[in-house]
C-alpha cells in the first residue's frame, strides 16, 4: 500500500514562480538573485500557511543553484539542487526557534556560521519562528547579524513581526506576506484537484479558500479532508456538511422574510440553525456580512468586493434591487448592536429573535415615518 502524502507536503512549491499569491515578494528576490543584490539577513512576515518558509527554502536553494535559468530558477539537475532536493545540503540550515531558544542553540549557530561552504557560494541559516528566541539569545545573535561573514545569508520567518526587538528589524531586509486571496487559493486547489483526478464544484472550493481564511496550507489540509469524505467527485453540499459552514441560502432566505415582514418564518430558520448544531455567534456574523454585501452590490463599481462565486455574486444584486439602502443600514445597526451584546446576554438565542423580529418589522417603520 502506497503511503499517502497530505497535499500541503506533495505540493509544496519547489520554485518562485509556483508560490501562490505572493508575486511582488518572489519578483523582488529574484531581481535581488539576478543582479547580485542580496541582502545578508531577510525578515519573512505574515500570517501562517501563506508561504513564509517555503518561499525562504526555494531562495536557498536558489542562490546556491550552479545553472540557474533565464527565468532566475533553481535547474533541479546540479549538484546543489539535488543535494537540497534529497534533504543532505550543508549548505541549508533550518533552526525551529519555538523549541530551540536558548543563548547555547544561538551559539552553536553563530560558530557554524564562520565556517566556509563546501559547495556553492552561501551558507543559508532559516529561523523559523524567531520571534520565540529569548532576550538573551537576540542580543546574542546581534552582532552576528550585523557583521556576518560573506557568504552567510540569514533568513527569519515569523508570525509575529511586533515581538521582535528594533534591533534586529534595522538588520533585516522586511517582506510582509500578504494573505492570500480566496480566488488565489480556489485557482490552486482546482489544479490540484485536477492532477488527483479529483472533479470538484467550483463553489466547493471557493468555499474552502473562505474557511481558510488566507492559509492556502489550511486550505490544503480543508481539501484532502473533503476528499477523504467525498470520494474523487467534491460538491458544494459536500464542503458544507464537513465544515459545518452555513449555507448562504440561509441568509438569502432571512432576508425575504425581512422583506415580507414574516416574523414567524424567520424564527423558524433560526430554529432550524440551531437544531443543525450551528453556532448562533456565527449566524449573525454572516448575516451582517450578507447585509453588508447587499449594500455592496448597489453599486456596480463596488460589486466585485462581494468575494464569492459568479453565482452567487449574481443572486446578491437580483436580492439588492429589492431593498432601500437606508434599510439595509438599519438592519446592520441593529445586527451591529446585537453582535456587541450577544456575549454579555444570559439567553443569547432570545437576543437573536428580538433582532430578527426588529429586522421584520423595519419597512413598516419606515412606512409609518413616510406617513
Amino acid at each position: 500500500m502506497s503511503e499517502f502524502v497530505v497535499s500541503a507536503r506533495k505540493y509544496r512549491p519547489q520554485t518562485f514562480d509556483t508560490v501562490v499569491g505572493q508575486l511582488s515578494i518572489t519578483n523582488t528576490l529574484k531581481n535581488a538573485i539576478k543582479n547580485d543584490h542580496l541582502a545578508q539577513a531577510f525578515l519573512f512576515c505574515g500570517s501562517r500557511g501563506v508561504g513564509k518558509t517555503t518561499t525562504a527554502r526555494i531562495l536557498a536553494k536558489t542562490i546556491n543553484c550552479f545553472n540557474r535559468t533565464e527565468n532566475v530558477e533553481a535547474c533541479d539537475v546540479c549538484e546543489s539542487c539535488i543535494s537540497f532536493n534529497s534533504g543532505n545540503s550543508l549548505n541549508v540550515f533550518e533552526l525551529d526557534a519555538a523549541s530551540n531558544n536558548s543563548v547555547d542553540d544561538i551559539r552553536v549557530l553563530i560558530d557554524q556560521v564562520r565556517i566556509m561552504p563546501q559547495l556553492g557560494t552561501h551558507k543559508v541559516y532559516i529561523i523559523d519562528e524567531v520571534h520565540m528566541l529569548s532576550a538573551n539569545a537576540f542580543n546574542a545573535f546581534l552582532k552576528t547579524l550585523e557583521e556576518p561573514p560573506k557568504h552567510a545569508i540569514f533568513i527569519l520567518a515569523t508570525t509575529e513581526k511586533h515581538k521582535i526587538i528594533p534591533t534586529i528589524l534595522s538588520r533585516c531586509q522586511i517582506f510582509d506576506f500578504n494573505r492570500i486571496r480566496v480566488s488565489d487559493i480556489s485557482e490552486h486547489l482546482a489544479k490540484i484537484a485536477s492532477k488527483e483526478g479529483v472533479t470538484a464544484d467550483p463553489e466547493a472550493l471557493h468555499l474552502i479558500g473562505m474557511k481558510a481564511d488566507g492559509a492556502l496550507r489550511d486550505a490544503l489540509s480543508i481539501f484532502d479532508q473533503i476528499v477523504t469524505f467525498a470520494g474523487n467527485t467534491v460538491t458544494y453540499r459536500h464542503v458544507l456538511d464537513n465544515l459545518n459552514v452555513l449555507d448562504y441560502d440561509y441568509y438569502f432566505k432571512v432576508v425575504d422574510c425581512a422583506e415580507k415582514e414574516d416574523i414567524p418564518a424567520s424564527l423558524l430558520i433560526l430554529n432550524d440553525i440551531y437544531q443543525k448544531g450551528f453556532d448562533g455567534h456565527n449566524f449573525v456574523n454572516g448575516l451582517s456580512e450578507h447585509y453588508r454585501n447587499l449594500l455592496v452590490a448597489k453599486d456596480v463599481r463596488t460589486l466585485n468586493l462581494i468575494d464569492v462565486p459568479d453565482t452567487i455574486q449574481q443572486k446578491f444584486l437580483e436580492q439588492s434591487k429589492l431593498i432601500e439602502a437606508s434599510r439595509i443600514l438599519r438592519s446592520l445597526a441593529v445586527l451591529s448592536k446585537l453582535d456587541v451584546e450577544y456575549k454579555s446576554s444570559k439567553n443569547p438565542r432570545l437576543l437573536i429573535e428580538v433582532a430578527l423580529m426588529q429586522l421584520c418589522s423595519l419597512k413598516q417603520e419606515q412606512e409609518k415615518k413616510n406617513g
